[in-house]
């Protein structure tokens, strides 16, 4: 419950962030122009960014003979939500996310590698995790606050070539010193904002799919093995689309490497501990 309130309050910090920074830039005309620009790009998120994601990753989808999709349509039943489609991504880094806009429109991906270096135990944690994800529409909750970041951080582009190239500000505009300093921060604090929203959303992920699962202890065992690949081997569709980093179940860029504020997961290390709790 907290979590969801955390995920409510951050969410709405970077709606009020992406309507300051338009009111700052432009007056009201700026603020109109920063609405419309997030309504266009999250209505796309919402309804095309699970077929992209996975067209980046070159997916290919599995059929209901395949031992993944079993064990997912399991687990689905489990939680009470329809069976998503199940895709495999051909890469030797053990990994998987799921996205899409709600549980009946979900996708799962895992790796090869994810098949090749867990158990099935393991495996069912990590596919549990995914599908709590699916099960609170956090795969929603990521789109927009992606969508959101990523238009704040396209006006304080915007703002930066209109005042290279274009008219000067007027008494209605806002002061170059305040244009500065927004151009500079306002991307970061985005980007800050939209890394907690993901570390939030792991939590209850993990606890999540550890009841659905039934044993937190394959959740555990398969977030280790996992963060501990991700710091040996090297990921390279995620390198090239580095702003789908947040949706795997670990950070397939720099595992633990990243300092807590600037991570889009939560340490390995609490989220074994938690889930080892929940065993006792």
């Amino acid at each position: 419950m907290m979590n969801n309130l955390k995920t409510f309050i951050l969410l709405a910090s970077l709606t009020a962030l992406l309507v300051v920074i338009g009111a700052l830039l432009g007056g009201s005309t700026g603020m109109l122009i920063a609405l419309i620009f997030a309504g266009i790009m999250n209505f796309s998120a919402y309804w095309y960014s699970d077929a992209l994601v996975l067209r980046m990753y070159r997916a290919e989808p599995l059929t209901s003979n395949n031992f993944v999709y079993k064990i997912v349509s399991d687990l689905a039943y489990r939680a009470g939500i329809p069976t998503p489609k199940v895709y495999l991504i051909n890469n030797p880094a053990p990994n998987a996310f799921a996205t899409g806009r709600n549980p009946e429109n979900a996708s799962v991906a895992v790796t090869t590698g994810l098949l090749d270096q867990l158990t099935k135990e393991e495996l069912s944690g990590v596919l549990a995790h995914e599908l709590a994800h699916v099960l609170h529409h956090d795969t929603l909750i990521s789109v927009v606050s992606a969508t959101i970041a990523g238009a704040i951080s396209g006006i304080a582009n915007m703002f930066m070539w209109f005042s290279m190239f274009g008219q000067k500000s007027n008494e209605e505009g806002v002061h170059p010193v305040v244009g500065m300093i927004m151009m500079i921060f306002a991307p970061l604090a985005a980007g800050l904002i939209q890394m907690a929203i993901s570390r939030s959303r792991e939590f209850e992920a993990d606890a999540g799919g550890a009841r659905i699962c039934g044993n937190p202890q394959w959740l555990a065992s398969a977030l280790l093995k996992i963060e501990h690949a991700s710091q040996q081997q090297y990921f390279a569709q995620a390198e090239t689309h580095p702003s789908t980093a947040h949706m795997f179940i670990i950070n397939p860029l720099n595992g633990a490497k990243l300092a807590n504020l600037f991570s889009t997961h939560p340490l390995t290390a609490e989220r074994v501990k938690r889930l080892k709790a929940m065993s006792i």
